[in-house]
């Protein structure tokens, strides 16, 4: 399936001045949804979330790339932007420059002040299949 098109009216809440959290539904094994507050980030037309190898959410988008995010206005929370796609990629390469990338965005921090030891970034790379939006 093609990648779907984000309205140019909420192009803006992809954008690194946005502070804007999505809210990312994964799947369980037994098939019933988990969601997580997670930091992202927009490049080629795709998203991008990153997490540590292990969590629920890596565990669930290795085995099934079936996702939705719920991205909400910060300025307006009736407002909102809603993406369901696919895992398209999954890499360790350049994780932890993109974590630290996105705790600037998020934080204004240089580095991702959570990091635990032994801990293995991922990035994961959502192409959108269908968008709406409100608001």
């Amino acid at each position: 399936m093609s990648n779907a098109t984000i309205p140019d009216a909420f192009r803006p809440l992809l954008g690194d001045d946005v502070k804007a959290f999505a809210n990312l539904a994964t799947l369980l094994p037994d098939g019933s949804p988990q969601v997580t507050p997670v930091w992202f980030d927009y490049a080629d037309d795709k998203i991008r979330v990153n997490t540590a190898k292990g969590r629920w959410k890596d565990r669930n988008m290795r085995r099934d790339g079936r996702v939705a995010l719920a991205i909400m206005d910060p300025a307006n929370p009736y407002r909102y932007l809603q993406i369901r796609g696919r895992v398209d990629r999954i890499t360790e390469e350049g994780a932890d420059p993109h974590i630290d990338r996105l705790a600037k965005k998020y934080m204004g921090a240089d580095t991702y002040p959570f990091r635990q030891a032994g801990e293995v970034r991922v990035i994961y790379v959502i192409r959108p299949e269908r968008v709406t939006g409100m608001g």
